[in-house]
């Protein structure tokens, strides 16, 4: 059980004098936001007051770095649904200039101790490193976009096959991500629910937190006047007992994160069980309980998950108006990157084709 709070706790809140803000620049692509951009962001909005995050355009990412699975508007709500950040800045450049940061009025910028490189190998920080308005985050260990496409490769590669033992999903084995009770405490800022509060019950497995998550989440939240969503996630086995193949992809640990992350969300429960019971629903003191409009797979036994709230009369389906799932997510994913990947190889077998020729004909001539 983890309480989720706002943003808050930058360097204000030690009891500073009353100085002007302090205005924090983030930027980038946040074309797969996984719990390493999330932690990013946390890093950055705890060096000042206010965070600002630029997000790329799709043709800006398509220019530099091949086309984004996601498209602009998607990648502008899903970094908005972050709670460290306070607003968004859509359509920004991909090399960040002085001028940007003046126009949004930021002391700085942050950026996680990774090189970004624009399409002729220039660092796209340069500029802000070189006058001193340049802060450096940490990278997470154990996550990257890369990674977690590795992973959805070998799910596509593997998933019609037995592997590994039932029930048991080979790729959150994969993960190289150390949980620790420090990074829940970042991730977690603590609000009890407060009276007149709506206790709202969802669960769900959460995998790969995307913008289908996001868009029921914000449906849910505006349910109630003072909403308190308590979010339970299902553990790994319990994933895979109803997503099948080689579900999740993401295990508990990096779920719990990426779900602790929506400003939505108030709270988590680590291995929700996957009938609401009524000592769930009593213990909570849950006064709503709400499911999107994806299937609901019966329990083992075959009975209704939903059961006990529907009886009580405090079930509701909500409909996001999303129709985005894990299953398309990854199919859409692994689609870009083939794709990606066939079109890198096609341009090297051309300029190797050239080199060749050109090669040819210098010993031709000799």
């Amino acid at each position: 059980m983890l309480r989720n709070g706002a943003a808050g706790g930058g360097p204000a809140a030690g009891g500073r004098a009353a100085a002007r803000p302090v205005r924090v620049w983030c930027d980038g692509c946040y074309d797969m936001v996984h719990y390493g951009h999330s932690n990013q962001l946390r890093q950055a909005r705890a060096m000042g007051d206010y965070l600002i995050v630029g997000v790329h355009t799709d043709e800006e990412i398509a220019k530099h770095k091949g086309p984004p699975v996601f498209t602009q508007e998607e990648r502008y709500k899903m970094v908005q649904a972050i709670k460290w950040v306070d607003e968004i800045a859509p359509g920004a450049p991909y090399v960040t200039t002085l001028e940007t940061l003046d126009k949004y009025n930021c002391d700085f910028c942050v950026h996680g101790d990774d090189i970004t490189l624009t399409i002729d190998g220039k660092d796209t920080y340069e500029e802000v490193k070189a006058t001193g308005r340049y802060r450096e985050c940490k990278r997470t260990q154990g996550v990257s976009t890369t990674d977690l496409v590795g992973r959805m490769l070998l799910m596509t590669k593997a998933h019609h096959s037995n592997i590994g033992p039932k029930g048991h999903s080979p790729w959150t084995g994969v993960s190289q991500f150390l949980q620790t009770s420090q990074k829940i405490i970042q991730f977690a800022s603590g609000k009890e629910p407060q009276p007149g509060d709506t206790i709202i019950y969802v669960a769900g497995a959460f995998d790969l937190f995307h913008i289908g998550h996001v868009d029921f989440l914000e449906k849910v939240h505006q349910l109630a006047e003072k909403p308190y969503i308590i979010a339970g996630l299902h553990f790994d086995q319990e994933v895979n007992r109803y997503k099948g193949k080689n579900y999740p992809i993401m295990n508990i640990h990096e779920r719990t994160l990426s779900v602790l992350a929506c400003r939505y969300v108030s709270e988590v429960v680590i291995g929700a069980p996957y009938a609401v019971t009524a000592d769930l629903l009593d213990h909570f003191r849950v006064t709503l309980v709400c499911h999107g409009m994806t299937e609901v797979v019966p329990d083992k036994d075959g009975s209704d998950p939903y059961e006990e709230p529907k009886r009580r009369g405090i079930f509701q389906l909500v409909d996001s108006g999303s129709n985005l799932t894990t299953d398309l997510i990854v199919q859409r994913i692994i689609k870009n990157r083939l794709e990606f990947e066939a079109r890198n190889q096609k341009k090297e077998a051309k300029e190797l084709a050239v080199l060749e020729a050109m090669k040819r004909l210098e010993e031709e001539k000799h």
